[in-house]
């Protein structure tokens, strides 16, 4: 509060005599006196106004019952998320701010996902974790699907002091588009988002499908982790690097999951750190993540537009109480959207199969020398009746031959047949002589003739 200081000279109320001071002390004189002294009357009922006003407001804070800090309810008027402003307000807490407070906190539950990772706290959209539900569009192209404007904050910013791997140099946010069973891995996977632009990103979701050993180098497996239940390459990597740190400082990172206790700062610079920096550059052996068979990713094109144009610049400006200077510096706006709603498919094929072949096979051999599949057959047919031919001469088909033979009667040779004399056998049988001319009943007798050559 300004102090001002005034000179003033008192006098008797009698009247004085004239002299030197009367003549320098008239009535103009007077009369501006009196006003200086109406008004330091005036500044003093002021002052202690405001310091009763003081007094009473300190009671009240100490009683409980001050209002909210100004600066609190400044930043909840100028915010850009809505809702806020209805929450913190002058006069205190109410069962109205108390409902604004309940819904705010159930809107930003089901749309936001909080998740931990290297950069710290970050936000998931769309995680259908914890059973919420997924969301779903329609139709691609810009303005379906998820569109936000959001302020970094620049002036929020830790200062740079030194040059560390950790020290950031950028204004903006990281972004990164993964499937739901995948965990996050923002600080290596993630696209930056400028302010002062509008980012467009058009997704294309591609399935890609590996083969397994011996035509590939996939993982088909379920991954063995307390962890994480489906495997990817980056929950191997995050697993690999938690057991990692807990093996070599005994603790984990804020961003980690575990059981383990938390690292502290000092733990943070002195070990964990330079643990994870070693694992990457020298100890790649420890942490060797295959490429899993089935692998869902999200192919984007990004294009940017500079915002905010002249014609907005001053509507933006009024609409969140900030300079134009600080729109076109902390503003930026994130579209996402899938271009169209189909999947490219990429798989992984075995070079030659054995359908090729056979095919190749039989094509040359027809090409060549006019073999079918009937000359394979016969093939083969050729080469069981060698085998069979090999067997018998080794004794197993003269078993089957006597015992034919015994079946069918005494086979005669030629030169048996040539030796043979028929009319020798009919004179030494007994009865020869008597049946000589009816031996074959139903046949008749033998002429001269026949007597004659028997």
């Amino acid at each position: 509060m300004p102090i001002q200081i005034f000179c003033s000279v008192s006098f008797s109320s009698g009247k004085e005599a004239p002299g030197p001071l009367g003549d320098v002390w008239g009535p103009h004189q007077q009369q501006q006196q009196q006003q200086q002294q109406q008004q330091q009357q005036q500044d003093n009922s002021e002052s202690e106004e405001e310091e009763e006003e003081k007094e009473k407001e300190a009671a009240r804070k100490e009683a409980g019952e001050g209002n909210l800090p100004m600066d609190l309810v400044a930043f909840a008027n100028s915010c850009t998320l809505h809702g806020a402003n209805h929450i913190f307000v002058e006069g205190g807490p109410g069962p109205r701010q108390a409902l604004w407070a309940v819904a705010f906190v159930l809107a930003l539950g089901a749309f936001l996902c909080q998740v931990f990772t290297r950069y710290g706290k970050c936000y998931t959209f769309n995680s259908g974790r914890d059973g919420r539900p997924r969301l779903k569009t329609m139709k691609g192209g810009t303005g379906n699907g998820l569109e936000i404007m959001l302020d970094i904050q620049q002036d929020e910013y830790l200062p740079v002091w030194g040059e560390t791997d950790e020290t950031s140099f950028e204004a903006g946010i990281k972004v990164q588009i993964h499937s739901q069973d995948e965990p996050p891995f923002i600080d290596q996977l993630g696209f930056g988002v400028a302010p002062g632009f509008q980012t467009f990103v058009s997704c294309q979701e591609q399935r890609l499908i590996y083969l397994p050993p011996p035509w590939g180098t996939c993982k088909a497996v379920t991954m063995d982790s307390d962890f994480f239940d489906s495997y990817s390459i980056t929950a191997c990597r995050i697993d690999c690097e938690t057991r990692y740190l807990v093996e070599n400082c005994n603790c984990r990172m804020v961003h980690m999951p575990g059981d383990a206790p938390y690292c502290t700062p000092e733990q943070y610079k002195e070990c964990a750190d330079p643990a994870l920096d070693f694992l990457v550059e020298k100890d790649q052996e420890y942490c060797v993540c295959e490429m899993p068979c089935n692998l869902t990713r999200y192919g984007k094109e990004l294009s940017m537009v500079k915002i905010p144009s002249k014609a907005s610049a001053k509507y933006l400006a009024k609409k969140f109480n900030k300079s134009e200077q600080y729109i076109g510096e902390n503003i930026l706006v994130l579209d996402i959207f899938f271009e169209v709603l189909n999947y490219e498919t990429i798989e992984q094929k075995k070079a030659y199969e054995i359908a090729g072949l056979l095919g190749d096979i039989g094509g040359q051999m027809g090409l060549f020398i006019g073999a079918s599949i009937l000359t394979v057959l016969e093939l083969f047919d050729y080469a069981y009746e060698v085998i069979k031919h090999k067997l018998c001469r080794r004794g197993k088909c003269q078993k089957e031959a006597k015992r034919s033979s015994a079946d069918k009667g005494v086979a005669l040779s030629l030169d048996d047949v040539k030796r043979h004399n028929p009319c020798e056998s009919l004179r030494g049988h007994p009865a020869g002589m008597t049946y000589a001319a009816n031996i074959l009943p139903h046949h008749p007798a033998r002429g001269t003739f026949e007597d004659f050559t028997c």
